[in-house]
């Protein structure tokens, strides 16, 4: 790879990503509405806000590829999402198009399927639940990437990321943990496979308690090698056993689900 973009590069998960793919692009553009200061050997940094559709299109200009983390990633108002997570994934898909730009990692979310219930194994051919606004604004990501690819050809890694921390801290996280070092492997197995079309790709590590499944996705060649079951005991140990009839334990997305509507007072 020569010039890959990687959007929300100040966030939590953009700072871990810089670590963990350096050296991997001749230039890894960095972007983000907040400034990065710690620009290192390798990379460059350009601030954008993805809802103004000409900056993202200067943005893209030039690069190979682009690893989309940016835009809100937690729950909000609609206003909130709107910006970054409705108008700013069609720029970078418009963006991509008009730049040449043919593959896209795009950071989708577990919240996507949210409301499916935990004793449920979901798929690339599960439906849609969404558990929040924030997974609504996902849902609409996922169909506009495979919208430039049916028309356009603009190729996608729908990567619907568990929970990527150093480790898991809680019980749900002993399903949906994705190690930092996994998701950094996954980015490279996304732009390095010979065809990629647009492909859902459940974001976790090697967990026994998973309940998501790969098998389409297969041929990415995608094997993650670590596993919450190095921590298992210690997060047992830490987060206690709640009652069964507890709202937590229905659905896959826990507190997202569970939560009312952010705009109620």
């Amino acid at each position: 790879m020569k010039r890959v973009l990687l959007t929300g590069a100040a966030g939590t998960l953009g700072t871990a990503m810089r670590k963990a793919l350096a050296g991997w692009a001749d230039e890894l553009l960095l972007s983000d509405l907040i400034p990065v200061d710690d620009v290192n050997a390798g990379e460059s940094f350009v601030a954008c806000d993805l809802g103004d559709l000409d900056s993202v299109i200067e943005l893209v200009r030039g690069c190979d590829g682009i690893i989309h983390l940016g835009g809100q990633s937690v729950e909000g108002t609609f206003d909130s999402i709107l910006n970054g997570n409705l108008k700013g994934t069609y720029h970078i898909y418009e963006a991509a198009r008009q730049m040449g730009v043919k593959r896209v990692f795009f950071a989708s979310s577990n919240h996507v399927v949210g409301f499916h219930s935990r004793e449920e194994r979901l798929d690339a051919k599960s439906p849609m639940r969404p558990d929040s606004l924030y997974g609504v604004s996902k849902g609409f990501g996922e169909l506009m990437a495979q919208y430039y690819f049916d028309k356009f050809g603009v190729e996608s890694a729908l990567v619907r990321i568990g929970s990527c921390l150093p480790k898991p801290i809680d019980r749900r996280m002993l399903s949906t943990w994705l190690s930092e070092g996994d998701m950094a492997d996954l980015i490279k197995k996304v732009f390095m496979v010979n065809r990629l079309g647009c492909t859902v790709i459940y974001g976790a590590s090697n967990n026994p308690w998973s309940w998501w499944d790969n098998r389409h996705a297969n041929f990415v060649g995608w094997q993650p090698k670590e596993s919450s079951a190095t921590f298992e005991q210690e997060v047992l140990a830490n987060d206690p056993l709640l009652d069964d009839d507890n709202p937590l334990l229905l659905f896959q997305g826990g507190v997202f689900a569970t939560a009312g509507h952010f705009e109620d007072k």
